[in-house]
């Protein structure tokens, strides 16, 4: 009998504790949150944009984190664009480990939480790429709040999007600094993932600057939400069009000439691929 009780107690001691587990694990899986990554002051200088290349905001949330800048979208639970500057030194191969995806704290409306992407078939997509800010820790980190990601497929974000950012490295490296701007292109009637109907656009676009504001080279790019394995040139389109996609004004400080000329024009002669 004594055999028979012990047998009895240990059995409810592993199943309380296997439960205990089970609870804790849930608990931390859906109200766990880290400290945030952004910091004001500290070592790690803080990204200025020049004027010409903010683009506007057909939301007015314009947050503006050290290491990129983006407008937040409510409606669509995600960034209608992310803009950041890319420097050589800025591409190192630094050894990060990968943070949890939290939200953004700048956002005053809350950006989507990362588990809406749970189960959904789709990766959590970085507009500002986390490859691009491997320098240093704190602009590692902020490419993980869930304001800079966007659901993307699995093939199109391994293939023709990364493809692309290596092409923007490639690029910063051989000419040096670049701005660039990128999201995806949002608009009614889009499918939606999550809890809180995360839209996942059908094209995303990346425009990519370099020069001095009196001799700018402007390339822009318009890629439908598929992988491909067309050449990135084939993607190149004007400025103009993915203005009328997105209803977003970009290169908006340019005198009138030159804005008219830089963003209606298809060339990509000056850029090597």
């Amino acid at each position: 009998m004594k055999k028979r009780g012990f047998r009895l107690k240990n059995k409810t001691i592993y199943t309380a504790l296997i439960l205990l587990c089970i609870v804790g694990f849930w608990v931390f899986e859906n109200f766990y949150t880290p400290a945030t990554y952004s910091h004001d002051g500290g070592t790690d200088n803080s990204m200025e944009l020049p004027d010409y290349f903010v683009p506007s905001s057909t939301t007015n949330t314009v947050v503006k984190h050290n290491f990129y800048w983006l407008s937040y979208s409510e409606a669509f639970e995600q960034a209608e664009w992310v803009a950041y500057v890319l420097e050589p030194s800025h591409l190192t191969q630094d050894d990060r480990k990968r943070p949890y995806f939290i939200e953004d704290p700048r956002v005053k409306s809350k950006s989507a939480d990362w588990r809406n992407y749970r189960g959904s078939g789709y990766d959590r997509g970085h507009l500002c790429p986390a490859g691009d800010r491997r320098f240093s820790l704190n602009a590692y980190n902020e490419t993980f709040y869930t304001s800079n990601i966007s659901p993307q497929d699995k093939d199109f974000n391994a293939g023709v999007w990364n493809r692309l950012e290596m092409q923007v490295r490639y690029w910063c490296k051989k000419y040096g600094q670049l701005y660039i701007a990128t999201g995806g292109v949002l608009k009614r009637g889009l499918p939606v993932i999550g809890d809180e109907d995360v839209a996942v656009p059908k094209m995303y676009y990346k425009i990519i600057v370099r020069g001095k504001p009196e001799d700018l080279k402007v390339l822009a790019f318009l890629i439908p939400h598929r992988e491909s394995t067309s050449r990135l040139k084939s993607f190149v389109v004007p400025v103009d069009r993915i203005e009328q996609l997105t209803g977003i004004d970009f290169l908006k400080n340019l005198e009138d000439d030159m804005e008219s000329r830089l963003e209606g024009q298809v060339s990509a002669r000056d850029w090597k691929f």
